[in-house]
């Protein structure tokens, strides 16, 4: 069996991740991130924004779902907004548009399946 490419990859040589051993990548003034884990079916991302950081609507093929670990976000999915808090989740099928715009400062932790390539490109 052969392996992928990403099986080499520096964040699949242990089972165990420390946050402190991961640093922030800055994505512009309001926003960083760390890929925290991943393989070719999962990707665990964190994102940190500043107040009134936005996540700009997108979409892609990946089913995405994000846990609110603090903070308050705007978070619009397709046509729908709702207001999300800390302990809150949202979930989002492939290629619908969203985005989001934190309220207060805050930090989402998102999961994607299949792993975002073009995050470790």
């Amino acid at each position: 069996m052969s392996k992928s490419p990403l099986s080499k990859a520096p964040l699949n040589r242990t089972h165990w991740i420390a946050d402190a051993d991961i640093e922030w990548e800055i994505l512009d003034e309001y926003c960083k991130r760390k890929i925290m884990a991943y393989n070719d079916g999962l990707m665990i991302v964190k994102v940190h924004f500043k107040k009134g950081g936005v996540g700009a609507i997108h979409q892609h093929i990946h089913t995405q779902g994000s846990y609110v670990e603090s903070g308050v976000f705007e978070v619009k999915i397709g046509d729908e907004k709702k207001i999300l808090k800390q302990g809150d989740v949202f979930f989002i099928p492939p290629s619908i548009d969203h985005g989001v715009v934190a309220l207060e400062e805050g930090i989402l932790v998102d999961s994607f399946n299949p792993m975002r390539a073009d995050f470790i490109q």
